[in-house]
């Protein structure tokens, strides 16, 4: 079973289903139907592709960090497992485009800029351009990365479901006041999952010179100073937003579960965690917010 864990964790395999709870968690809460299931696959297939693809460099000697000796140890395996992703994701978007083409065709100006500005950070994330655009890379760009990687999962979950849905069903109206807001809660909780992973990353961050919050405020200041005001700032907006639209309390506290969980992990991040605490406790948390959120519409006049 630990080895189990490992393997779904370290692998990134849990992101993958991260990426599907969320996009399932905004239609939920925008009142839409689901997806295709060849969309969720798609969607699995491409985020643990995207999330791999930074470990599966040459073999190195064995490491002290467990994720690194991880990718050491099934060095074959995750490449097989990278191979047999590309396939799955190229196949099904072959499927898509043929079967959806004319829907595709006729979407709108919004929805291709929305498209584009997420192809473009997530090739920018990993520095996916010719070494004269170097600069543009944006995970050396220190405290962007924690909003760039928070952006493109609200993209991802909010936005690009959405056009999906109507590619695949047909358009819908929706409420666009809510799936702003859904769009921001998503990108800030997001963002602060991130900069909680960069106090993981400080000493390797910080020998790279690259100057996220941690590196360049210290631990204790990233707590107290960002952290910690950025989920009071969501946990007193969210009261806010559901007061204005009338949910029900239950609603409500159901859904600052996660933000108040959030908090205390925060805190908690004044001392030391292994990797395994990381991946499971805190992306964990991201798992119980879309939990939390489509839980909350059950009970939304309550």
């Amino acid at each position: 079973m630990k080895n189990f864990i490992k393997f779904i964790f370290l692998g990134n395999y849990f992101i993958g289903l991260l990426a599907i709870a969320l996009s399932i968690e905004s239609n939920v809460q925008l009142r839409l139907p689901l997806n295709s299931i060849g969309y969720y696959i798609l969607l699995f297939s491409i985020t643990v592709f995207y999330y791999t693809y930074a470990y599966i460099g040459p073999l190195y000697s064995k490491s002290k960090n467990p994720r690194n000796e991880f990718y050491r140890k099934n060095h074959r395996f995750i490449l097989w497992s990278q191979w047999l992703l590309f396939i799955v994701f190229a196949l099904l978007s072959i499927i898509f485009l043929i079967k959806n083409f004319n829907s595709i065709k006729q979407l709108s100006s919004w929805s291709w800029l929305i498209l584009f500005i997420m192809l473009c950070s997530a090739i920018l994330y990993y520095g996916l351009l010719p070494k004269s655009f170097y600069k543009l890379n944006l995970r050396n760009t220190g405290w962007l990365k924690a909003f760039t990687i928070g952006f493109v999962w609200a993209c991802c979950a909010n936005l690009l479901s959405f056009i999906v849905l109507q590619v695949e069903k047909g358009q819908y109206r929706i409420d666009p006041v809510l799936l702003l807001w859904l769009f921001v809660k998503n990108w800030m909780f997001c963002t602060v999952n991130a900069i909680m992973f960069d106090i993981k990353d400080y000493a390797h961050d910080s020998n790279k010179e690259l100057k996220t919050f941690v590196v360049r405020f210290g631990l204790r200041k990233t707590i107290y100073f960002i952290l910690l005001p950025l989920i009071i700032i969501g946990l007193i907006s969210l009261v806010a937003f559901a007061t204005a639209r009338n949910y029900g309390v239950i609603t409500v506290a159901i859904n600052l579960v996660p933000f108040v969980l959030l908090l205390m992990i925060a805190w908690s991040m004044l001392r030391p965690r292994k990797i395994m605490y990381y991946l499971i406790v805190i992306d964990g948390l991201i798992f119980l917010k879309a939990l939390c959120g489509i839980a909350g519409m059950q009970f939304i006049h309550y």
